[in-house]
């Protein structure tokens, strides 16, 4: 995932303002109109620097968000696609250990087929290889109720995310109240775009647009700006990290095989998983047969 430039730079070089009093009197006393232009001024230029810091941390957010939208559905279609595939593969395996075991009666064999059987939990039939009715402990999950279609939404649903976190993201807000309406409102919008549900993101987009207009004017403080820089520079750290984490799990390295496509991975494996389940089952079949006499 390529990261989007972040509040760091911004912070570093946003113009500092010159502190309260530091005109000398000299100076304020022989023009004071071009001391309050130059204190007016550099807040301008501060502010200025304070709504690119923003809109980065905006476009930085939606990033990561996105990307973590991604992981969290690859993690539960792997699951409940291929865990029943992988429940089986292990019960084969014991299958075909006990038979060698019985063929030979070898101890060794005899203790690795104890092993492989020690491992594995009642096996799946192949019609919950397709209908992923087990998990891959080999429990029946609790049924999610309203599991996403796919790894990556459609190209709709993520213009209509995008477009949509620009306008309310809660950062724009500039008192609490209107930080926490937004607060609510953007978790519902991650609620629908996790789910690729675009009719839910239009009727989201109209609800907001019939809203109350948001707050746009920064305060005029330069303290109150440099804080807020300092604020936004922290935020991108935590995000950075999340985004590292992410990238970082089995899933997120998992995903790196097959960046534009992770849905066509998860069929990858699928297709490999099915082959190694029709090669143990014809491995057990000869040996069963064998055993028989047949």
């Amino acid at each position: 995932m390529t990261n989007t430039s972040g509040p760091g730079p911004s912070a570093a070089s946003a113009p500092a303002a010159p502190p309260a009093g530091s005109a000398g009197p000299d100076d304020s006393a022989a023009d004071p109109a071009a001391a309050a232009y130059v204190d007016t001024e550099g807040q301008e230029r501060l502010a200025k620097a304070v709504r690119a810091a923003e809109q980065a941390l905006i476009e930085f957010e939606i990033a990561v968000e996105t990307f973590r939208v991604e992981v969290e559905n690859f993690s539960r279609l792997h699951h409940q696609r291929l865990g029943p595939m992988y429940a089986r593969l292990d019960e084969l395996d014991a299958l075909i250990a006990e038979a060698v075991a019985a063929h030979s009666g070898d101890r060794a064999d005899i203790e690795r087929a104890w092993e492989a059987r020690a491992l594995v939990m009642p096996m799946p039939g192949v019609e919950e290889l397709f209908g992923g009715l087990l998990g891959a402990d080999g429990v029946r999950p609790v049924e999610d109720p309203n599991p996403p279609r796919r790894v990556r939404p459609g190209k709709e649903a993520q213009r209509l995310y995008r477009e949509l976190v620009r306008k309310a993201h809660p950062d724009l807000a500039q008192d609490d109240a209107e930080k926490e309406r937004r607060s609510a409102f953007i978790a519902r919008v991650n609620e629908a775009y996790a789910y690729a549900d675009e009719a839910g993101l239009r009727d989201l987009a109209a609800e907001w647009e019939a809203g109350p207009a948001p707050e746009s004017d920064l305060p005029g403080e330069a303290e109150v700006l440099y804080a807020r820089l300092e604020w936004l520079a922290e935020r991108k750290e935590k995000l950075a990290a999340l985004a590292a984490e992410l990238d970082e799990s089995a899933i997120g390295q998992m995903m790196k095989l097959a960046p534009d496509d992770p849905d066509a991975l998860l069929n990858e494996i699928a297709e490999q998983l099915l082959t190694q389940v029709s090669q143990r089952e014809a491995r057990l079949a000869e040996l069963v047969h064998g055993a028989s006499g047949g």
